[in-house]
């Protein structure tokens, strides 16, 4: 199963078209506010070295095991979001 992650906050108008541009895809989505969820953004941040958002954990999951885990972070993995919405599709 491969799940997609969106990292957001409020009051951003770039993660209101991303998610916009995710539900026109049809594509599957949880949306984790970095406010909600700061420690898990924390890692996150410290992974990629980029605290922008909107950013994404893409995984992959077989049974109770994660097999495949990629980060997608804004001027780091793509620069608009046509480009993140086709790089997310590609991982789908």
């Amino acid at each position: 199963m491969k799940q997609v992650i969106l990292y957001s906050m409020q009051g951003c108008p770039w993660c209101d078209k991303m998610k916009e541009a995710l539900n026109e895809g049809k594509i599957s989505y949880r949306d984790r506010d970095i406010d909600v969820y700061k420690k898990e953004y924390d890692m996150f941040v410290e992974a990629t070295g980029n605290d922008y958002v909107p950013a994404f954990m893409l995984l992959d999951i077989k049974g109770d095991e994660v097999k495949e885990v990629k980060m997608m972070a804004p001027e780091r993995d793509y620069d608009d979001i046509p480009e993140a919405i086709e790089k997310v599709k590609n991982f789908l």
